[in-house]
């Protein structure tokens, strides 16, 4: 959320979209959303594949500022949608994400000290949901990587294995230009010498992760950063 030049908070509100799967339908929508002052910060869109809207697109919008009750009657409007709706907001609902990729059994061990951290802190009105993918491979691995920098609402990642380097490290030093922290386990290889904190427990990597993109927690990985644990 920003402050507009009035002084008060523009909050975020999210569009939900079912609308027929031609071409123009994305111009269409955009435009008025252009048109009521409304700016774009997040968009996705897929074609459904089952069920009773199988073959149409579902299109999600976060749209900051604007006259959103006027977007949504003008969208309403349109031949090619189906119907349109407010719904929550990804943040709103899944919160900041923490990302966990390695080998099988120590991202499971990553995972219970995050999904526990993330639990405390849930129960005291926060959202923080925890992302998991046991995955090896140096060209899988730095593939995931690298994808990370397009994921909605990502706000650390840990690596979670025996030993990692190569094309992962690359992809490890590229994520630091989207403020994306990175935790990496006490493993061989060249990615602990960069990532922002080495963690030799595995529990504690989760919880650290946790704690660092937490708005209550006490803990940041800047005063932190470089050093082993």
């Amino acid at each position: 959320m920003e402050e507009n030049e009035k002084g008060k908070t523009s909050r975020q509100r999210g569009l939900q979209i079912i609308a027929r799967n031609e071409v123009g339908v994305l111009r269409d929508i955009t435009a008025i959303v252009a048109e009521k002052g409304g700016n774009i910060t997040y968009a996705q869109t897929f074609i459904i594949r089952y069920g009773e809207y199988a073959g149409n697109a579902l299109i999600y919008f976060e749209i900051e500022g604007g006259e959103f009750e006027k977007i949504l009657e003008e969208v309403k409007k349109l031949p090619t949608v189906i119907e349109a709706a407010e719904e929550p907001t990804f943040e709103d609902i899944f919160g900041k994400r923490v990302i966990i990729f390695g080998g099988g059994a120590l991202v499971s061990q990553v995972a219970l000290g995050a999904i526990s951290e993330a639990d405390r802190h849930n129960l005291r009105g926060e959202r923080i949901s925890v992302d998991t993918m046991p995955i090896v491979g140096e060209e899988e691995l730095a593939g995931a990587v690298k994808a990370v920098a397009r994921l909605h609402r990502a706000g650390v990642l840990v690596l979670a294995g025996g030993i990692m380097g190569g094309k992962i490290t690359e992809e490890v030093k590229k994520l630091r230009k989207y403020g994306i922290p990175v935790i990496s386990l006490n493993m061989f290889g060249s990615v602990p010498s960069v990532a922002d904190l080495v963690v030799s427990d595995p529990v504690m990597a989760g919880t650290l992760a946790v704690m660092e993109i937490s708005e209550k927690a006490r803990f940041d990985i800047d005063r932190v950063r470089g050093r082993r644990i």
